[in-house]
């Protein structure tokens, strides 16, 4: 069987804040911030936007990569999501099939 990790930007509707978490399944976790129902930092600054993610076939690699990412500057962290994403829009939204979202969403009934 085949893993995939990934690293990921999120950030606000503003694009003040950015937050980098790492996990092996995108869309879920991604619905999991949209939700607004896990308590933190996401919660907190209403970091639903996906900007930027980075898939990886190795955990490891992709936990060395979000440390790495959480160390940058913010005028570097900018740069990066802007070589990608320059319009900041929300690839969640943009990349991620509707009936990946549905999947996510069936899963997760009765979770919260």
């Amino acid at each position: 069987m085949y893993n995939q990790y990934y690293i990921y930007i999120l950030s606000n509707n503003h694009n003040t804040t950015l937050y980098i978490g790492v996990t092996n399944n995108l869309e879920r976790r991604i619905v999991e911030h949209k939700s607004g129902n896990i308590s933190g930092f996401t919660q907190k600054y209403n970091c639903t936007k996906l900007v930027y993610y980075e898939a990886f076939s190795n955990i490891e690699e992709a936990i060395e990569r979000e440390k790495q990412l959480k160390k940058w500057s913010r005028s570097k962290k900018d740069f990066l999501i802007d070589s990608v994403n320059k319009d900041r829009e929300d690839l969640f939204d943009k990349e991620i099939s509707p009936f990946a979202i549905r999947s996510v969403e069936m899963t997760m009934k009765g979770r919260f």
